[in-house]
């Protein structure tokens, strides 16, 4: 889910807004592959003495009154070739990530500097009870796996067997399978039950990647069972940057933008959203 959203805002005197959606191929033969050829989806507002260039680095500078005129580099395919040349990637998640391009819905894993992100966010809390929901071929379970201690548990949802059967031969090669607490089924399901047998504060760290129009159902579940001070995490929260594009209304994106719209208001938590990978938002519990 690698695509990368750039709103380029110019002065008024020079061009309009133009939305550029820019998106790469999906799989990386190696983190400092060939770089990726830039697609231009969606082109509004067309611009007129400004340009956008797949080589270059262009800044996004956002308006005036609201922002103060900061620029903020814009990810483009040779920028984000760099970024994921520099993540570190144990050899065996390497492995389970090119086995996992070759499959159906491969889109689905996560990216190599999201999974990092996750593992080290995992070492900096000091976390050993987590979960995670949708752990499809298990690219970012097994990562938060290998950052957690020897005693260390997650719980990994997932409701498609024939992935999840790929996951746990990769938990079982990278010698994690006793950190792994398997469970195949509906995420919502497999929340209320832990809920009812008494598993509530108790986790420290979640991570969440399902069904995109029950984001808001899962959050109020983990919210009973990620202790305060603990992390959630939430991914596609940019949905390929169709959640900033007003001519897209379907029932996914709408639920996204609720959604995200949900946590700016929510005391419960403090909140960072992260445009990495297709943006993650990540919470802690207040």
């Amino acid at each position: 889910m690698a695509s990368i959203f750039a709103i380029i805002r110019c002065s008024a005197s020079a061009c309009q807004r133009a939305i550029v959606y820019q998106s790469r191929p999906q799989r990386f033969h190696s983190l400092s592959s060939h770089a990726a050829k830039s697609r231009l989806i969606k082109l509004s507002n067309p611009m007129k003495n400004c340009s956008l260039s797949s080589d270059a680095a262009p800044f996004i500078v956002t308006d005036d009154e609201k922002y103060g005129n900061k620029q903020v580099i814009s990810s483009t395919p040779h920028l984000c070739d760099y970024i994921l040349a520099n993540v570190r990637e144990p050899p065996i998640i390497w492995q389970l990530r090119e086995e996992t391009a070759s499959m159906r819905g491969s889109q689905m894993q996560v990216s190599p500097d999201q999974a990092q992100l996750l593992a080290m966010l995992v070492q900096i809390l000091g976390a050993e009870r987590c979960i995670e929901l949708g752990v499809y071929t298990g690219y970012s379970s097994l990562a938060v796996a290998l950052a957690l201690p020897v005693s260390g548990c997650l719980v990994a949802c997932e409701r498609d067997a024939r992935s999840l059967e790929v996951a746990k031969r990769y938990y079982e090669l990278a010698d994690v399978s006793h950190k792994e607490s398997v469970k195949h089924g509906l995420a919502a399901d497999v929340l209320k039950s832990m809920i009812s047998n008494g598993e509530t504060c108790s986790y420290d760290f979640a991570f969440f990647d399902a069904e995109k129009r029950m984001n808001q159902e899962y959050f109020e579940l983990l919210l009973q069972q990620v202790r305060v001070g603990g992390v959630i995490v939430i991914d596609n929260v940019l949905w390929h940057g169709k959640v900033a594009d007003p001519l897209v209304n379907d029932a996914k994106t709408i639920s996204i933008q609720n959604f995200n719209q949900n946590l700016m208001a929510d005391k419960r938590v403090s909140i960072s959203m992260v445009p990495i990978g297709d943006g993650m938002t990540i919470c802690r519990i207040q």
